[in-house]
This record gives C-alpha cells, sequence and structure tokens, in this order.
C-alpha cells in the first residue's frame, strides 16, 4: 500500500450527488481529490453535484468549489488554491485512458462512484487501494472494498468480500414514499423546465416538459418529398406527489424513455443545498475503510 503523506491524491469516477458526498468527506481530510467525469454527466441532484462543472467550468457545495480542467498541471494548480479539479474523460474511456494514467502518477485511492449499478471498468490495479459504491462489483475481485447504497439498516456498510445487495429497481423510502417520489420520463425527448430545484410542488403540478425529436417522412429517394415532423409538440410531465423538488435533470437535456429525470422529497423543511444523509454516510464509510486499508 502507498503512504498518505508520500501521495494524497484520491480519484473519484462520477461527480454525482453521491460521488460528492464522498469527495467532500475526502477534501475535508486533506487529501487532493480529482473527479473524473464523461461529456454529458445527467445528475438529478443538481445542486449537491460537482459533476455542474461539466457544463459551467465550476460547481460550488457547501463551500467546496470544483473547476473543469484540461491536465493534470491545471489540477496542480487547484489543489494548492485549495478547489478541487474535475478532468472530462472521453466517453468509454477504461482504465489506461485516464489523465492519472497518462501521467504515470498512480493515486493512493480510486474511488468508483458512478453508481451505474455495474463496473463500467474499474480494476484494482489502476491505485494502491480501490473502492467501489454499490452493486456491479465483487471485493477482493474487482475492488477492495465495496460500500453499500441501498437504503436501510445496511446502508454505508463495508463489504471485504462479496458484494452489495443487488438492485431492487425500487427507490430507497423516504417519509413514506418510495416509487412515487422519483419521476421517470414518459418520452424520450428534450426536456424545458416549468419548475426549478428548490420549489415546493403539489400532486398533479406541472414540472417539466418534453418534447419529442423530430422525424422524416416522405420518399428517401425523393429529397423533394421529405418533410420533417415533430412527433409531439411537447408532453408535461407532472409531480406523482407533493413535496420538494429536490432534484431536476439540466434544462435542455436529452432524455430516454423512462430515464429519470426528477426527484420529489416529501420532506419540505430538507435543505436541498446540503449534502444528503445518505452521501455523507457513505462518505464516512468510505473514508473509514480507506483508513483502514492504508494502515
Amino acid at each position: 500500500m502507498g503512504s498518505i503523506e508520500d501521495n494524497k491524491i484520491i480519484v473519484i469516477r462520477g461527480g454525482g450527488d453521491l460521488a460528492t458526498g464522498v469527495a467532500a468527506k475526502f477534501y475535508r481530510a486533506g487529501f487532493r481529490v480529482l473527479i473524473l467525469e464523461i461529456t454529458k454527466p445527467t445528475a438529478i441532484r443538481r445542486a449537491v453535484a460537482l459533476s455542474e462543472a461539466v457544463y459551467d467550468g465550476t460547481a460550488t457545495v457547501e463551500n467546496i468549489t470544483c473547476h473543469r480542467v484540461s491536465d493534470m498541471s491545471e489540477a496542480e494548480e487547484c489543489w494548492n488554491n485549495g478547489v478541487v479539479p474535475l478532468i472530462v474523460e472521453p466517453d468509454g474511456t477504461q482504465g489506461d485512458g485516464s489523465p492519472v494514467q497518462h501521467n504515470r502518477t498512480v493515486p493512493l485511492c480510486l474511488i468508483d462512484a458512478i453508481v451505474a449499478k455495474r463496473n463500467t471498468g474499474t480494476s484494482r490495479d489502476m491505485a494502491d487501494i480501490t473502492i467501489a459504491l454499490g452493486p456491479g462489483f465483487t471485493a477482493g475481485v474487482d475492488v477492495d472494498a465495496v460500500i453499500e447504497t441501498n437504503r436501510g439498516n445496511n446502508l454505508g456498510r463495508i463489504i471485504l468480500d462479496g458484494q452489495a445487495e443487488p438492485n431492487t429497481g425500487k427507490p430507497g423510502e423516504i417519509a413514506g414514499e418510495s416509487i412515487r417520489r422519483v419521476v421517470r420520463a414518459p418520452i424520450a425527448g428534450t426536456v424545458s423546465h416549468i419548475k426549478q430545484i428548490g420549489d415546493i410542488v403539489k400532486q398533479g403540478e406541472s414540472l417539466l416538459t418534453i418534447t419529442a425529436a423530430q422525424v422524416t417522412q416522405g420518399d428517401s429517394s425523393s429529397a423533394q418529398h421529405k418533410r420533417t415532423v415533430p412527433l409531439c409538440s411537447g408532453v408535461e410531465v407532472t409531480a406523482p406527489i407533493s413535496g420538494l423538488l429536490r432534484g431536476l435533470i439540466r434544462n435542455g437535456s436529452h432524455v430516454t424513455q423512462n430515464m429519470k429525470i426528477a426527484d420529489i422529497d416529501p420532506r419540505t423543511d430538507i435543505d436541498w443545498r446540503k449534502i444528503s444523509d445518505k452521501a455523507n454516510r457513505i462518505g464516512e464509510a468510505t473514508h473509514k475503510i480507506f483508513l483502514t486499508l492504508s494502515e
């Protein structure tokens, strides 16, 4: 294992809300955190997701600022200024394609926080210590440790042999609500906001519209007979329950049918700008097992 004193680089794959909870824990513990993201992340809880720096160049969550950078030299500058750097990986890049590997810097720890419910390319040889969040990984084979992400009594459980609970496809229960609190796209198309993150909404109230992609109709052999028509003028998506709109996919996003696009919390008194209790618990567990494996 590497020495914490000699190498304090923690690489986190993914910058969504759970990844941001992990990043915050390591950042506050004095580590050099580097986030790797895809070109078009689709975080729902954008107010607490450092992945928003991909689009805006910068993002701040609980006084932790993240900047999008292009290489490791810019990342070094961020660390010197107390900022978390984020580098965009070409979509599909795995393993030796990461900026860290290209610069011959093996991080002390690599954390797969993509939460894709499957392993998209993380392996134990990518860092001295490797940790993954959620199902799709086998501790002791794919990574050194796995952290349970399913809500319930086992949330944050550290697994050193075996796998996390399988994906149930059912969101964790909050204040008696589970499936209904997650909003999914009824059709594929482009999102236009009506409400914003932080709004209190009532059941049945419109949250956004989705305009379907356009298609070309007519004789494919004759360009003059072709015409482009919209599949529909826009489908309104309404709130399935009343509560606080704490998650909403980015305006203008192109979504697929049944894709998660919003998240309503039935508790209206929570601070939607704060990292969630779930993300904090996972961050604590990840940091704890990291320290144990570093000994």
